[in-house]
Order: structure tokens, then C-alpha cells, then sequence
């Protein structure tokens, strides 16, 4: 076991806890099922949609723009008509994997175990 961390100063802002960093860039409704469904590869903005039922327009859009501002997305433009966007998970995307089926192997069991009560 560590020994605690020593306060800070009153003049140095508190540490940031890294569960709080993490859902910071992954936590709201949306995003981390955005990448669960990008870890099967490249989607279009449609078929995400469709993959994410309840989901609106400009929210998934503003989701997405989220994880590529941090990294964690590549939106790749086609140059034909009609326009072609994709997006797919970059390499810093991909180490959320272990985390993701975490989450949706969690969810699987509490889900049943809701179902058993």
C-alpha cells in the first residue's frame, strides 16, 4: 500500500482523480457506445446512427466531434458526390477496447441480474 499523496499547496489546483479524466473524455450517454461499435471497424454516420437506437442527429454529431477533438476518432472525408464520412477509432481510440467490453460485460450481468430479481 502507498502512502497518501500530501496535500497540495492553496495555491495549486487540486489533482485530477484519472477516473475522472477518463470520464471526461469518454462519460455522457453516448460516447463510449460510439466506440464500441467503431471496435468492429470503420462506420458511417448512418450506420452508427442506426447501430444506436434514441440517439439524434446533433447529438451523435457533437459526440463524435467530442472523441475526435480528443484524439480518440479519425473522421475520414471521401472526395465524391454524394459525400463519403468514416470513422474509425485511432490508435489511442483502440486502448478503450479492454475498457468498453468491460463496461458491456458489467452491463450483461447486471442486466440479468435485474432480470433474476
Amino acid at each position: 500500500m502507498t502512502a497518501p499523496a500530501p496535500h497540495p499547496s492553496p495555491t495549486e489546483p487540486p489533482p485530477t482523480c484519472a477516473v475522472t479524466t477518463t470520464v471526461g473524455v469518454i462519460g455522457g450517454k453516448w460516447k463510449a457506445v460510439a466506440v464500441y461499435h467503431l471496435l468492429g471497424g470503420p462506420r458511417r454516420f448512418s450506420e452508427l446512427q442506426r447501430r444506436m437506437p434514441g440517439v439524434t442527429q446533433r447529438i451523435l454529431t457533437l459526440q463524435l466531434r467530442e472523441l475526435e477533438a480528443d484524439g480518440l476518432v479519425h473522421r475520414e472525408v471521401y472526395p465524391q458526390v454524394p459525400p463519403k464520412v468514416e470513422y474509425s477509432l485511432t490508435p489511442l481510440g483502440r486502448t478503450l477496447e479492454p475498457i468498453v467490453r468491460a463496461m458491456l460485460a458489467w452491463g450483461e450481468t447486471y442486466r440479468q441480474r435485474e432480470q433474476d430479481t
